[in-house]
């Protein structure tokens, strides 16, 4: 079923996976796709780590997928109430998956698209 979570191959190693899968779901608030991208390439055999980037680069897409398509009610002026949904929603998932990452577990981001 596509909306189970993935296993998660590998526990946490140490605090230093945790700090970084933290730091790609916390990213939401800096560098949206630099962080989890160059986090993903560098620890791309680390399962935990890996995983954690894979859906923060996902998720960050998909806020920019959706980012993009509210420039069409922006032209008849509607499209603040849009963007401001988009910040809440991005921000409070982004700190869900984040505390999720701390504890050791894995958050699946609603409504992303899975690119990566």
């Amino acid at each position: 079923m596509p909306d189970e979570l993935p296993p998660v191959p590998n526990a946490p190693q140490d605090s230093a996976d945790r700090i970084l899968a933290v730091l790609c779901h916390l990213s939401v608030f800096y560098c949206p796709f630099i962080v989890p991208l160059v986090v993903f390439l560098v620890k791309r055999n680390s399962g935990f780590v890996a995983e954690h980037a894979k859906e923060a680069l996902n998720f960050h897409l998909t806020l920019l997928f959706f980012g993009v398509l509210c420039i069409i009610p922006a032209i008849f002026c509607l499209g603040g109430p849009f963007y401001a949904a988009l910040g809440v929603f991005g921000i409070v998932c982004g700190i869900i998956a984040a505390i999720r990452a701390w504890d050791g577990g894995f958050y699946r981001y609603p409504i992303t698209f899975r690119l990566v």
